[in-house]
């Protein structure tokens, strides 16, 4: 196969997988967009979290929010919780890299805030143990994950929102996962602003 028609094989592959999630995917982006956009009016905060690209989507809709997204607006609060490097080191040095996340949910988390988990497998130890905290603290979870959903998709309460991405590909769920990211920063801006675009 030359370079040019694998390049096309991953696009057509990645629309696919984009158009197979619009079909079972767009409610629970509607609604995780209004738990969200209730915690906002609600005056809570969100927290985010991920390893690898998954952390790096924590730290992308947590810009999104703090700064704007497409419309000008007011901050919003959101902390992604892999971006302090003291604290995550301390804690994984002073107990465990699995108690990461777990640790600065129980120290920010309150009723009413929403905790954003990402594992595109589902099995990440750090960010299970972040949804255990979050129930702990009576937060709301909305879990991002691909495949089977994982050990997340067993620890899920009734009334937290799982967004599982119908691929195998770790590619394929991570594009999936940003651009449900922006769908939720665009309802959240609509249903707060009521402006379209």
């Amino acid at each position: 196969m030359d370079h040019a028609t694998r390049i096309k094989r991953i696009f057509n592959d990645s629309v696919e997988t984009k158009l197979q999630s619009a079909e079972v995917l767009s409610q629970p982006i509607v609604t995780a967009a209004d738990v969200l956009t209730a915690c906002l009016l609600n005056e809570g905060k969100i927290l985010a979290c991920g390893n690898g690209g998954s952390a790096a989507d924590a730290q992308h809709f947590s810009s999104e929010l703090l700064n704007r997204f497409e419309m000008e607006r007011p901050g919003l609060p959101c902390i992604a919780l892999t971006t302090d490097s003291s604290t995550i080191t301390s804690i994984a040095n002073d107990y465990s890299f699995s108690e990461i996340f777990s640790k600065q949910t129980r120290a920010l988390g309150q009723p009413g805030d929403v905790l954003l988990g990402i594992s595109t497998s589902g099995n990440s130890e750090n960010v299970v143990n972040a949804i255990h905290a979050a129930h702990e603290r009576e937060m709301n979870v909305i879990a991002f994950t691909g495949r089977d959903g994982g050990e997340i998709a067993k620890i899920l309460h009734e009334h937290d929102i799982e967004i599982r991405v119908p691929a195998d590909s770790t590619a394929r769920i991570q594009e999936v996962h940003l651009l449900t990211i922006h769908c939720l920063c665009d309802l959240i801006d609509y249903q707060l602003l009521g402006q379209e675009n």
